[in-house]
């Protein structure tokens, strides 16, 4: 049962049951452990449970809603590292619990195909992470050397009285906005065509605060590695002075593998997808 069908949070009062937390799924027949690192700080054991050749990796937990922690989102993501340095894994949501393990046969049963259908798709591949910032300052100062009609406009300004200057303060702000957005808009396409030949897909996700600009993942081939890690480099090295580089992973394909539970009519209903 999914973390959606959960009961409230019990009071201290009550004895809150026991259910399992489901991080991932993966292709295996073999039971298998994977030490005891399961959320909640209890040490509980990871381990499988078993359906026709798929597994989905799991922990015991109380039945209660997790929130996303530090604590709690690194127990989820340390899983999922983990048992993805021997298999391909289809990294569920974060806080994801079932009821029993038959739940979660259940669960196998009811997506087998589909799951079986994502896994041959992301078998061999892992997501990097890729975020680029910008001096937001430095770049609106070159802009307003560079930009002919921010510079004559800027000039006027100067020239004029305060109170006069109201509506041409106000145009140089949407100019030098929209300059700004274009710029970003240019260095993003110019990375991404970059790295186009060395990814097998990619995925823009919203840009944190003024200075990100860019905040992408891409899907990898493993053998592939090395030489996406290279072009990274050279582009870093391409901008050195005007943009800045932070680059992670390898990570399981959180931003490529979506299995969704939900609610229909009273039902749990699942959805499993690559994209």
């Amino acid at each position: 049962m999914s973390r959606e069908l959960l009961d409230p949070q019990p009071s201290s009062a009550e004895t809150v049951p026991e259910g399992k937390y489901v991080y991932c799924i993966i292709e295996t027949s073999e039971p298998r452990s994977f030490g005891t690192m399961g959320i909640g700080g209890r040490g509980d054991e990871v381990y499988t449970i078993q359906h026709k050749g798929l597994a989905a990796v799991v922990s015991n937990t109380p039945l209660v809603v997790y929130d996303p922690t530090r604590e709690n989102v690194f127990a989820h993501e340390q899983v999922n590292e983990t048992v993805m340095r021997e298999f391909t894994v289809l990294p569920m949501a974060f806080a994801v619990l079932f009821r029993t393990e038959d739940d979660i046969i259940e669960l196998i049963r009811g997506t087998y195909d589909a799951l079986r259908d994502v896994l041959a798709k992301m078998e061999g591949k892992v997501e990097f992470g890729l975020k680029v910032n910008w001096d937001r300052d430095k770049v609106t100062s070159e802009l307003e050397q560079a930009d002919d009609e921010i510079r004559h406009l800027k000039e006027q300004i100067t020239t004029r009285t305060t109170g006069s200057t109201y509506f041409a303060r106000m145009q140089l702000g949407r100019l030098i906005e929209t300059a700004l957005t274009d710029q970003a808009d240019a260095y993003i396409r110019e990375v991404y065509s970059l790295l186009r030949d060395t990814a097998v897909a990619s995925r823009a996700n919203k840009p944190i605060g003024d200075r990100m600009i860019m905040n992408a993942a891409f899907l990898i081939e493993r053998d592939r590695e090395a030489e996406f890690d290279q072009k990274v480099k050279e582009i870093a090295s391409k901008y050195e002075g005007k943009l800045s580089f932070k680059y992670t992973g390898p990570w399981p394909p959180y931003n490529f593998v979506h299995i969704r539970l939900k609610l229909e009519r009273g039902e749990a209903t699942t959805e499993v997808a690559a994209s």
